[in-house]
């Protein structure tokens, strides 16, 4: 396949053979033209969900081999609820280390008026290293959002891990997509000064589905990449 580490690309072809990771022809909320398509909700399955966890638990571990401390992964709802419950269990699996120090957390779209109340579910922030886990950044709107739930609630954004870096340039304001720009997630970057990681990239997904995909599929995801890469 390439040279990207064996669970990058177990992670690829588990994307590739559950439908995770399609190609053809798909419109994007930024109304481009994407020859593939990444959609994580799709991880349903027993196999599905156990291989995006172990991949986002090892990418969690080689960052903490490099420096990232936190002590709780946070999913933001929806799609991160159940990341971060299954990523938090095989972190603890693969490293005894984490077993009592990692927790998980994720927050509600809508705050209880009952019980405990509050807009937090799991561990609580106040005062804590919070590492966030989603899907994609796409404009950057909903990390933005989950940032300032975590620092209002005390928390320390100690950074964001995302599955896909689509590693896209944001959709010029003037509409003008000819021109150079920058990445949400360099955006979100430089904004915040937080690091941001990723299971793959776009570059992985091109070089690791050679051999598992049409040569025309690749052409064709090189010429996005050329006409959408950002600049940062």
């Amino acid at each position: 396949m390439s040279d990207l580490a064996q669970y990058k690309k177990d992670f690829l072809k588990s994307c590739h053979d559950g439908g995770i990771l399609k190609f053809g022809t798909f419109e994007l909320k930024s109304k481009r033209i994407s020859p593939y398509f990444f959609n994580a909700g799709d991880f349903h399955t027993a196999r599905l969900a156990g291989a995006i966890a172990k991949a986002f638990a090892l990418t969690i571990l080689d960052a903490q081999k490099n420096g990232l401390e936190f002590d709780i992964v946070f999913g933001p709802a929806y799609k991160g609820i159940p990341l971060a419950t299954a990523v938090t269990i095989k972190i603890g699996e693969l490293e005894a280390a984490n077993l009592d120090k990692i927790s998980y957390s994720f927050d509600r779209k809508e705050a209880k008026d009952h019980g405990e109340g509050g807009n937090i579910v799991g561990a609580g922030l106040k005062g804590k290293r919070v590492l966030i886990i989603d899907d994609v950044v796409t404009a950057g709107t909903a990390k933005r959002e989950a940032i300032e739930k975590i620092r209002k609630e005390g928390g320390i954004v100690a950074g964001i891990v995302v599955a896909l870096d689509r590693m896209e340039k944001l959709p010029a304001t003037d509409g003008d997509d000819s021109k150079p720009g920058p990445s949400a997630i360099g955006e979100m970057k430089k904004e915040y000064g937080i690091p941001i990681f990723s299971i793959v990239t776009l570059d992985d997904v091109i070089d690791g589905m050679r051999g598992l995909i049409s040569e025309e599929d690749i052409k064709k995801a090189e010429e996005y990449r050329a006409k959408y890469k950002a600049s940062d």
